[in-house]
């Protein structure tokens, strides 16, 4: 998973960071984000919600690539090898299929759907995602990233595997609370900042009500079947920005409809993200890459899958995001 650059040369250079939409708001305190599809692998693509031109972050989560589904069958599925991380936490979260986890602290872990895995970058880790040897069926779910604060951007890596996640409910809508809290239901995974990451199912019929921290930003996407927002239906590849302020969401839609809410307070802090780093200057991101390309990452145990290489630098000074 990549982030793109900024530059002083004016280059916000992501082909597939989607830009904020002013131009039709469906309501005074929302903007829409329209997703840009990126390739991940040669037979993967995603859909880039976050990092947006415009809005690089909703609270700290500052990435957002929704994927599939895929059918796996006969196919390699999931094939990320071997990368690196700084500055940031990555959240995987499937809906069909089962990806299995590697990093350079030993860690070995398959995911299905209702568990978490989250990963805390810190100083530097490197990880692969993979398919299990002869993946079946579909593949389909959302990898985010947490940008850290400044006080705990270098905190030693760590990885999290969360079987037994908090689903609480209002009407006909069960929340699964991947990180942080929603409505007094909190999730066990460390987090850095205050934050919410939960999805939203809907049974259908009546709207249920979901109350939200009003001191939170938050963006709502839709991931499977019909789901509405005050009246409205979520369109497929847009989310849509929801202004601190807000204290509820009513949610309707059919049987299988699900959708992604991601909150937290805004965050002020300048960041730089550039492929897989987040840092606070463009000299700690270049040597971030530099340590990678030089080998001084932690290598990943894991047969059978290329090491990715950084790419090169682009040109000018690499500016920070706010």
């Amino acid at each position: 998973m990549r982030s793109p650059p900024v530059t002083d040369e004016g280059r916000a250079s992501d082909p597939y960071a989607g830009p904020v939409d002013q131009t039709r708001p469906p309501g005074p305190d929302t903007e829409l984000i329209r997703a840009r599809r990126a390739p991940l692998t040669a037979t993967l693509a995603v859909e880039r919600y976050l990092p947006a031109r415009g809005r690089p972050t909703v609270g700290a989560w500052c990435f957002l690539d929704a994927y599939g589904p895929l059918d796996v069958d006969g196919g390699p599925g999931m094939a990320v090898g071997p990368h690196p991380h700084t500055g940031l936490q990555t959240v995987t979260w499937l809906l069909e299929g089962t990806v299995v986890h590697h990093d350079s602290l030993g860690s070995h872990q398959p995911i299905h759907p209702g568990q978490l895995n989250l990963m805390t970058a810190g100083a530097g880790i490197a990880h692969a995602e993979l398919s299990p040897e002869h993946p079946t069926g579909r593949l389909q779910g959302v990898q985010l990233w947490v940008a850290l604060p400044e006080a705990s951007r270098r905190v030693p890596p760590a990885f999290e595997h969360h079987a037994d996640l908090p689903r609480p409910t209002w009407g006909p809508v069960q929340a699964t609370v991947l990180v942080g809290a929603l409505d007094g239901a909190r999730s066990g995974a460390t987090t850095f900042s205050p934050l919410v990451g939960a999805e939203l199912s809907v049974a259908g019929g009546d709207e249920g009500v979901v109350p939200l921290d009003p001191d939170f930003e938050h963006a709502l996407v839709a991931l499977d079947g019909a789901v509405a927002l005050d009246g409205r239906p979520l369109e497929p590849g847009v989310a849509r920005y929801l202004a601190p302020g807000r204290r509820s969401l009513r949610l309707a839609g059919g049987p299988g409809g699900r959708a992604l809410l991601l909150g937290g307070e805004p965050f002020t802090e300048a960041l730089v993200m550039w492929w897989n780093f987040v840092g606070g200057s463009g000299e700690e991101v270049a040597q971030a890459r530099q340590d990678w390309e030089e080998g001084r990452f932690a290598p990943v145990p894991v047969a059978g899958v290329a090491r990715v290489p950084a790419p090169a630098l682009p040109p000018g000074r690499l500016l920070p995001r706010r």
